[in-house]
């Protein structure tokens, strides 16, 4: 039986906006449908299911929070993600205290975006009875309820940010990560010291590479970064 994709909801006012989020959610491999304002949104949430909502705050009428506030009301538990081009801390915090999952400030780098919905689909999923808790590509398989990753059924123990890093590249197959979106997905930040994120690639290699000094999993993509094939 085939699998069937993943469904994410846009929701922003701004047609381009719009139009770049679908193209970004498509080229994942999800399924995306469009609203342009919050009324939409709420009569669309009735009768359809969504794996995610992308949602921006500033729209005419009803805006984002009044949305967000709005789904978690009914009962709706669907993780949103919000896109917004206000980046004041208060916004943010206000968002994520209200029920929001993330937020996510324009502009937004495109590859980072999808990694995020696609992280925050597959960790939702684990969480529901009778999710999938097992993320297999290739020989590797990554266990989303106990975080453990094995090679060909053996575990590899990893450390938490070599876990992080693991489960982001099985996530995301042959997508190229530059060594600023490790930093900001994984850490959280900037990037402070470039050497850190060579020496984790290097310390996933010794462990899940047959001779690390030819990587034949983690591939260096040269001037952009690495990427993860299998």
């Amino acid at each position: 039986m085939l699998a069937v994709a993943d469904r994410v909801l846009i929701v922003d006012d701004d047609e381009a906006v719009l139009h770049m989020l679908y193209k970004v959610i498509r080229s994942c491999g999800m399924d995306a449908k469009t609203v342009s304002n919050g009324e939409q949104t709420l009569e669309i949430t009735k009768s359809e299911r969504f794996d995610l909502i992308l949602l921006d705050v500033n729209m005419q009428g009803m805006d984002g929070f009044q949305v967000v506030e709005t789904l978690r009301n009914r009962g709706i538990k669907t993780p949103i993600i919000i896109v917004s081009g206000r980046k004041e801390d208060y916004d943010t915090l206000y968002g994520l205290d209200i029920g929001a999952d993330d937020y996510v400030t324009k502009p937004f780098n495109p590859v980072v975006l999808g990694a995020k919905v696609k992280a925050l689909i597959r960790r939702s999923k684990g969480n529901m009875p009778g999710g999938s808790l097992v993320i297999s590509a290739g020989p590797f398989q990554y266990n989303t309820s106990t975080l453990r990753f094995y090679k060909d059924g053996k575990e590899i123990v990893l450390s938490s940010k070599e876990n992080a890093m693991m489960k982001l590249f099985i996530d995301n197959v042959n997508r190229i990560f530059s060594k600023d979106m490790l930093y900001e997905l994984i850490w959280g930040e900037t990037i402070i010291d470039e050497n850190a994120i060579m020496v984790y690639i290097n310390r996933l290699r010794q462990k899940i590479e047959e001779d690390p000094s030819k990587p034949k999993y983690i591939q260096t993509v040269r001037g952009l970064g690495y990427r993860f094939v299998v």
